[in-house]
């Protein structure tokens, strides 16, 4: 009976057809086949209908796909080997007998450069992929293995040692290229490495300038609008201790003016008659003041009501008021500074010191304007961290600096 395939002696691959192992040859030139009566797996997938010729094949189909059922199709596609077909003549083509059996040959492993194989090894090739690389690649140069690694790296027998016939050894696989060219093409290879590094390198600086411009545009604008927001502040600050030096000018003339009248008034002398300037202009300041719509106190108002209280309560003691003051600004610097950290956000109340300076003369309240809250047993004073707010804290700092900068303020 005929054979219903031809097997390569060199890589063992299983082929249909003569017209196989023709297209085989002239892709590999390899020359060593012979007839088998092992036919060719013919499995089809049933989840895609790809065909698998072994089992290796179906492995790594599966694998892919994670398709496992396949149909055994092999015995309806399998006839015999015609060898009466023509063959094109191809360089050291395989020799087949009339009776259909190759003939034997001895099966070497085929001479590939050593110096390529040498540096294959040191870049962690194994010695069988390397030696098939070089082998069917036909010693070519590096760039040309490394390709043809890249092209068969899922073929199973990828890391096998490759068998060739001995007669045919000595002829195959020698160097195309003189150690000259080689070097020539070696260094080619170095210098167009060297350039796409550089270029990448170029790209990669473009890259990292952009962002630089980016990050400084954006640092910049971060800076300008602080300076915006600090200009603004400050502008505010100026607006209001000038309004409250307004209001105790005001309040001192008018005790300057009361004063006086009593002094009149206990020496008998007759009241003195008021300018027309001045009545003529309280009127109109009192209809102004019942014609405002009535409005909410502020945070900041609140806060300068509750410091100026604190003064008015304790008037024979400027030194201790100006001390609170002071031990208060710290409390909110402290918690401005450094949000982060719990020792300045939590007062015990029952402290010596803070009564002294602080509880004793009603700096509480303020405080508790500032965001702080008593706990439930009253022992502390405490600030949460996702209640602080900076705007607040930053219009208590103010209020705090102008209470002890402005010699006007709360003298009334």
């Amino acid at each position: 009976m005929a054979g219903l395939s031809l097997r390569c002696g060199d890589c063992g691959v299983q082929l249909r057809s003569v017209e196989e192992a023709q297209a085989h040859a002239e892709a590999t030139s390899h020359t060593n086949f012979a007839e088998s009566d092992e036919a060719v797996l013919n499995l089809i997938c049933a989840g895609c209908g790809k065909p698998c010729r072994s089992q290796t094949e179906v492995d790594l189909h599966t694998k892919r796909t994670g398709h496992a059922e396949f149909t055994d199709k092999t015995m309806e596609a399998a006839k015999p080997i015609d060898l009466e077909a023509p063959l094109k003549p191809v360089s050291g083509a395989m020799d087949v007998d009339a009776s259909g059996s190759g003939e034997s040959q001895e099966m070497v492993a085929p001479e590939v450069n050593k110096e390529m194989l040498a540096d294959l090894e040191s870049m962690g090739f194994s010695t069988g992929r390397a030696t098939r690389a070089l082998h069917f690649s036909g010693n070519s140069t590096i760039e040309g293995v490394i390709n043809w690694l890249s092209e068969h790296q899922e073929d199973p027998d990828i890391d096998e040692m490759p068998m060739v016939p001995a007669i045919s050894n000595a002829k195959a696989n020698k160097p195309s290229l003189t150690p000259e060219e080689k070097k020539i093409k070696a260094q080619e290879l170095r210098e167009r490495a060297r350039k796409k590094k550089e270029e990448e390198e170029k790209r990669m600086e473009r890259e990292r300038e952009k962002e630089r411009i980016r990050i400084g545009k954006e640092l910049l604008e971060a800076k300008r609008m602080e300076e915006v927001n600090e200009r603004k502040r400050i502008i505010e600050l100026r607006r209001l201790e000038k309004e409250e030096e307004r209001r105790a000018r005001e309040k001192i003339l008018q005790k300057l003016e009361e004063d006086k009248a009593e002094r009149r008034r206990k020496l008998g002398l007759p009241a003195e008659v008021p300018s027309a300037s001045k009545p003529s202009a309280a009127p109109p300041v009192e209809e102004k003041k019942s014609a405002l719509p009535v409005r909410p106190a502020t945070k900041a108002e609140q806060m300068r009501d509750c410091l100026r209280n604190i003064k008015q309560q304790n008037k024979e003691e400027d030194a201790k008021v100006k001390r609170a003051f002071q031990t208060l600004l710290t409390y909110i610097g402290n918690v401005v500074k450094s949000p982060e950290e719990d020792k300045f956000r939590k007062i015990r109340l029952s402290n010596a010191t803070f009564q002294e300076r602080v509880g004793n003369l009603g700096g509480i309240q303020f405080l508790e304007l500032c965001g702080f809250e008593k706990l439930e047993d009253n022992e502390f004073l405490f600030l949460a961290r996702n209640k602080v707010d900076k705007a607040i804290l930053n219009t208590a700092g103010a209020e705090l600096n102008s209470a002890i900068t402005n010699p006007f303020f709360g003298v009334l």
